[in-house]
């Protein structure tokens, strides 16, 4: 779950910071959040349902 956050967080840096031209504090602030939520899934690991 975290890793698919994480890559839609990139996703939307990245059209952010090519297409739309949000403020650098909002695009720097959801590859922030990306990162974290790979480090999150790594740290978590997975769990058995």
């Amino acid at each position: 779950m975290f890793l698919i956050l994480a890559v839609v967080l990139v996703l939307l840096w990245i059209g952010g910071f090519t297409i739309f031209h949000v403020t650098g504090f909002l695009i720097h602030l959801l590859l922030i959040f990306a990162v974290i939520s790979v480090i999150m899934h790594f740290v978590a690991g997975r769990r058995a349902v």
